[in-house]
């Protein structure tokens, strides 16, 4: 049954995907050791699901199988239902913003968010847009979700702050290392005095469908060498993780 739902996680991710995959993207997409992962493609290539054009070339849908692409995507709806719980805890164990955000049309955009209890005149609502490479929110889908990674070749990385990422080699590999941890973090790279932490949504198949986070005062979210504060970290990766299994993702295994 495992090896089926990672079967079907790999065909939808090369049918969402607007080019070929390399065995290096797809094992790091679905949180698979590549040797797993170059074993299912192989069995997927030998009944004709898969192709390459050249061996050891990456990967893509065959073409009949090509309309299996973006027609099982998550309902907004549903993923609301299945974070907002969660959501609502983290904020309360934090004492911190917390958001849930999806990649959509190009672009992070916030499907749920929970305000900070003294958060004055905040207005950010669901449908709000975070930016992909300076947010830790965005950050997570670019470490993970290879349409945004594409989506961002095709932009320019502005400076929000002094600290904002913009060279593209700098940000390839802080997502490197984002994939190595299962986090991501932002500090003062959206606002100067601002922080924040996420972690990866997976679905039943161990597709990063989605995002959750915390945003907050860099006092509160970092540490004396403004790092953020592991405690923060664990409920944040502990809020990804439950809302990956209200998805299905980690059952009977």
């Amino acid at each position: 049954m495992q090896s089926v739902e990672r079967a079907a996680a790999i065909l939808r991710l090369l049918a969402d995907a607007d080019e070929p995959l390399a065995l290096a993207q797809i094992a790091a997409a679905l949180a698979l050791a590549k040797p797993t992962a170059h074993g299912i493609l192989r069995t997927l290539e030998d009944v004709g699901f898969v192709e390459q054009d050249v061996a050891n070339g990456p990967y893509r849908v065959a073409g009949d199988l090509f309309h299996l692409g973006r027609t099982d995507r998550l309902d907004p709806n549903e993923l609301r239902s299945k974070a907002m719980n969660w959501t609502d805890t983290l904020a309360a164990r934090t004492g911190e913003s917390a958001r849930v955000a999806t990649f959509h049309r190009g672009r992070a955009e916030v499907a749920h968010h929970v305000f900070r209890a003294d958060g004055g005149t905040q207005v950010l609502v669901t449908g709000s847009v975070v930016p992909l490479h300076a947010s830790a929110l965005g950050k997570v889908l670019l470490a993970y979700y290879p349409g945004a990674a594409r989506t961002l070749l095709r932009q320019d990385l502005p400076a929000l702050t002094t600290r904002t990422i913009i060279d593209r080699v700098a940000l390839q590999r802080e997502l490197a290392g984002i994939r190595d941890v299962g986090w991501a973090g932002s500090v003062g790279e959206v606002d100067p005095a601002v922080a924040g932490v996420a972690a990866p949504i997976r679905d039943r198949g161990g597709y990063v469908v989605a995002v959750v986070g915390i945003e907050g005062a860099i006092e509160r979210i970092c540490d004396d060498r403004s790092r953020p504060r592991t405690a923060l970290v664990t409920q944040v990766t502990r809020a990804g993780r439950a809302i990956s299994r209200e998805l299905g993702h980690g059952r009977d295994r």
